[in-house]
């Protein structure tokens, strides 16, 4: 670097202050998220967990200092970041500093996965509940999970599937306890909570919505039956 660029306080005065910006971990993280996509603020309050004021307050910084843009769409306001040349510089050197501040490389998670279409984060979340379908995971858990707003996670699973994500889950916990109630000698308790229902008389009117029967009845008679049809 030249005497001459040294000298030039007023340049490093600028840059100063946009590393002030991005010295605030909250405002670097928002400024990362909207590198790799355009985001309104109630997503990124979802996907933060902070309140829309506070997120709102990061986006003025972050737009004031030339990094992001916002454009308006009906009520809502979908912000990105800026294609300007400091934007681009600076994430690319933020993701690069985080990369050699690793102490070690960690296996890559559904959670860090980009996805190029609505098709593969339908499937890779409807995998994810699949292996845990005793449990109960909220849209708020999947959406911080693979960090994607919750409007865009329904959706796309909805586009893939044809119903809800809830609903389909649903069908899925009743085919699983269908199985456990023909294959097993489980107490319909202990089924109701290998699918994930807390309450064994929630479960039963569940199970009787979907197959017409309660669940001890279905497991006198299952062949009498006809299961749902319930695509994969």
């Amino acid at each position: 670097m030249s005497h001459g660029k040294l000298t030039d306080t007023e340049n490093f005065a600028s840059a100063a202050e946009i590393f002030r910006q991005l010295s605030d971990i909250t405002r670097l993280r928002i400024f990362c998220l909207l590198c790799h996509r355009e985001e309104c603020v109630s997503a990124i309050s979802e996907l933060m967990e902070m309140n829309s004021p506070a997120v709102s307050h990061h986006l003025k910084q972050l737009r004031l200092s030339g990094l992001i843009v916002g454009r308006r769409e009906g009520k809502e306001v979908f912000y990105k970041a800026s294609d300007s040349d400091k934007a681009q510089t600076l994430h690319t050197a933020t993701e690069k500093i985080m990369e050699l501040c690793c102490v070690e490389e960690e296996p890559l998670t559904a959670g860090s996965q980009d996805y190029p279409d609505k098709t593969a984060l339908a499937h890779s979340v409807h995998a994810y509940l699949l292996e845990r379908i005793g449990e109960r995971i909220t849209i708020e858990e999947l959406s911080r999970k693979f960090l994607v707003n919750p409007t865009t996670l329904k959706e796309s699973f909805k586009a893939v599937y044809g119903n809800s994500l809830a609903a389909h889950i649903k069908e899925h916990r009743m085919e699983q306890a269908a199985y456990l109630l023909r294959q097993t000698t489980r107490t319909v308790s202990d089924i109701a909570s290998a699918v994930g229902f807390s309450s064994q008389s929630r479960f039963s009117q569940a199970f009787c919505k979907t197959y017409g029967v309660l669940p001890v009845e279905y497991r006198k008679n299952p062949t009498d039956i006809i299961a749902p049809t319930l695509d994969e």
